[in-house]
């Protein structure tokens, strides 16, 4: 049975309930976390609520959740469900209002709601025996507010269903200049010559904790080179290695993109070193 918190109470996931009309159902008007942990360790706890409550200021929402309460709530999560590899995920919508009205409403508590859910041990930084992703491609036809995580992610599914559909495990996308943004549900790399290069953050891109974490610890631990720049499909499509990241995937290794290999179609050696140093250093954030 799985607990999750609501509203100030733990309780089975299947009596959790909220009103019909929480904007968060109504409109998507909500913020929203994943933070993985393994064996009651939290990955990446401090930036994941800072990126939580910046969102929940681009969007105007009020509430007085500190990090330590966010701290408890997820403690509370891991020991109500056993430890283990455990996403937790963590919901904060605007909350009820009477009516259906576009505009924000005031005097309304935001509705929190948090769950956990069992995930993938980590990845073994052994490209011998990690496993390749095979990806798709299309033109990210999203919003232009990629940068706020929110919970209205219709966009990023029915990406992610492209791929999906037709037997991959994610959509790479690029906008109307071909040029990469990301993935429906990661954020994206490619590398070649031993330089790897992601796109710069801004509206088009999510900002990913484990993009942040990854591209500090590489910078602080390796002598490996790193670009935030803008990159073309083109480049994609030569890549010596292309990689996509998520708190769930850490850093995975894509090895064929729209049926092509990439590169020699195996997992290759940047990879294998900068998931080394990941595993070594993801629990510091």
């Amino acid at each position: 049975m799985t607990i999750a918190y609501l509203n100030g109470e733990f309780l089975p996931l299947e009596e959790a309930r909220i009103s019909p009309m929480d904007r968060g159902f109504l409109f998507g008007d909500g913020i929203y976390e994943v933070i993985p942990s393994y064996d009651g360790k939290l990955v990446g706890f401090g930036p994941h609520i800072d990126r939580m409550h910046q969102g929940m200021g681009f969007i105007d929402i009020k509430h007085e959740l500190t990090h330590e309460k966010w701290r408890e709530i997820c403690e509370g999560l891991m020991a109500k469900n056993g430890s283990g590899n455990l996403g937790i995920y963590l919901h904060v919508s605007r909350g009820a209002d009477v009516k259906r009205f576009h505009a924000y409403p005031e005097d309304v508590e935001p509705t929190v709601f948090g769950f956990a859910f069992e995930i993938a041990p980590p990845p073994v930084a052994d490209r011998n025996k990690a496993t390749g992703y095979k990806v798709a491609t299309t033109e990210d036809l999203r919003w232009q507010r990629c940068h706020i995580k929110s919970t209205a992610l219709l966009g990023n599914v029915m990406h992610f269903q492209h791929g999906f559909s037709s037997g991959q495990n994610e959509t790479l996308l690029y906008n109307a200049r071909g040029e990469l943004t990301e993935a429906s549900a990661c954020n994206a790399y490619v590398v070649k010559d031993g330089v790897i290069a992601t796109p710069p953050l801004d509206n088009q891109i999510l900002p990913g904790i484990t993009r942040l974490m990854l591209l500090d610890i590489l910078r602080k631990h390796s002598d490996i080179k790193v670009e935030e720049r803008v990159v073309t499909m083109d480049e994609v499509a030569n890549a010596d290695e292309v990689w996509i990241s998520s708190s769930s995937k850490e850093v995975a290794a894509v090895v064929e993109v729209d049926d092509r290999a990439v590169g020699d179609g195996k997992v290759g050696p940047v990879w294998e070193a900068a998931q080394a140093l990941y595993s070594a250093h993801k629990f510091d954030y």
